[in-house]
């Protein structure tokens, strides 16, 4: 079956993880994904394990289903030679600042004018009519502006950023969606756009959800943080032998929790009778939820919670999730063979269709190695691609030695 996208070229100028992340789902959802690096390659190729230069894991694992171009576009014939792809493309990502694409002369009304049908998607720190439109932003720096690395101090006593890169990730997940959406706006109308998704108010949009709270109101109806998920004890639960993560929610949840516990009477507590009460008492609640699973081993609260159908898990590592059944039965990890990188591990795609076929087609490219099957596909002729392979203005993905 055709994947959701096939068709749709996109060129991407994106690095690091917000804009790779993006494309990778295109990628995935079946588009043509064209990334564009600069001689010295996206800077994630270095970070990690590898077992060659300019092959390393954080940059495998984001940016399969894509093929690599390397253009100097500081260059004018570099810049000339984006131009001209871009003329024949559906889509441009990047993830620089605004005066950063301005000044390479790829700017919207730059990219518009050799494609007016163009999605043409600006990933960035901040809204770019804003005080802050120019700064430079970071996945730490994002965590700390929107509010997310201050929520964790309710939970742990200071604030911390999550560890993982939380607001790139989501950042990107959202860019897929909004390029998504302005493509059909396209098929319905045949006009292209700009699409700006700013880091900043992706990720306050993201964690006003549920910590807006009281501040939904005007004048506020009470503190701007949701209390059952900065309760400080939210977390996975220790057992005798163990950890546990059940989520009991539900007055029929608790209702069962609590006689199969062998505390009923706790149900009639006017603290914990519904989920208003609850929610106003979430920590002396959770207190003794973290006092009573103490009480069992991991195995036998398992058992029970299953019995009373209240949602649980055990507590993964990461390490863990490669042996989980679950994820072995969907094939969810699938072990490849890389044409350079031998065997190497990557996810599924998380959503399925039952209308199209999205997954890996391609592995992670090296560094140029499509560049001069890209400008030949784009009409460039042969002494076209010599000169700019000459002038070190592309290259032509030699694989490189092995490190040490």
């Amino acid at each position: 079956m055709a994947s959701p996208l096939d068709g749709v070229r996109v060129l991407d100028l994106t690095s690091v993880l917000s804009g790779p992340y993006c494309t990778r789902i295109l990628g995935d959802m079946g588009a043509d994904v064209i990334k564009v690096e600069s001689p010295k390659g996206d800077i994630t190729r270095r970070i990690g394990p590898k077992r060659h230069k300019n092959m390393a894991a954080v940059f495998l694992n984001c940016n399969r289903n894509k093929r690599s171009i390397v253009l100097d576009l500081k260059t004018d014939a570099g810049r000339a030679a984006l131009l001209r792809i871009a003329a024949q493309c559906d889509v441009f990502v990047h993830n620089m600042r605004p005066q950063a694409i301005a000044k390479l002369g790829l700017s919207y009304e730059a990219v518009k004018e050799v494609n007016p049908r163009i999605v043409y998607a600006g990933i960035y720190g901040y809204r770019a009519d804003g005080p802050l439109g120019n700064k430079p932003a970071y996945d730490d720096i994002i965590q700390g502006a929107s509010g997310i690395a201050s929520l964790q101090a309710h939970m742990s006593g200071e604030p911390s950023y999550v560890a993982s890169d939380i607001a790139d990730k989501i950042t990107g997940i959202v860019a897929s969606g909004a390029v998504i959406a302005a493509l059909y706006h396209r098929e319905r109308t045949g006009e292209g756009q700009f699409v700006e998704i700013p880091m900043f108010e992706t990720m306050v949009s993201f964690s006003a959800l549920e910590h807006l709270y009281g501040f939904v109101f005007e004048p506020p109806l009470g503190n701007a943080y949701y209390p059952r998920a900065t309760s400080s004890h939210r977390k996975p639960y220790r057992t005798k032998d163990g950890y546990i993560c059940p989520v009991i929610y539900l007055d029929k949840h608790w209702t069962k929790f609590f006689e199969l516990s062998g505390c009923p009477e706790l149900m009639m507590d006017p603290r914990f009778a519904d989920i208003e009460a609850r929610t106003q008492h979430i920590d002396q609640l959770y207190q003794i939820v973290e006092e009573l699973l103490a009480t069992r081993t991991t195995a036998e609260w398992l058992e029970i919670f299953e019995q009373a159908d209240i949602p649980v898990s055990v507590l993964h590592t990461i390490e863990d999730l490669v042996n989980d059944p679950h994820l072995a039965h969907s094939e969810f990890f699938k072990v490849v063979r890389h044409p350079t990188e031998g065997w190497i591990r990557q996810t599924d795609v998380p959503v399925r269709f039952s209308k199209g076929d999205a997954g890996i087609r391609r592995l992670a490219p090296r560094l140029g190695e499509h560049s001069v099957e890209i400008l030949t596909e784009f009409g460039f002729t042969p002494s076209e691609v010599a000169f700019l392979l000459e002038n070190n203005i592309t290259a032509n993905g030699v694989s490189d030695d092995v490190d040490g």
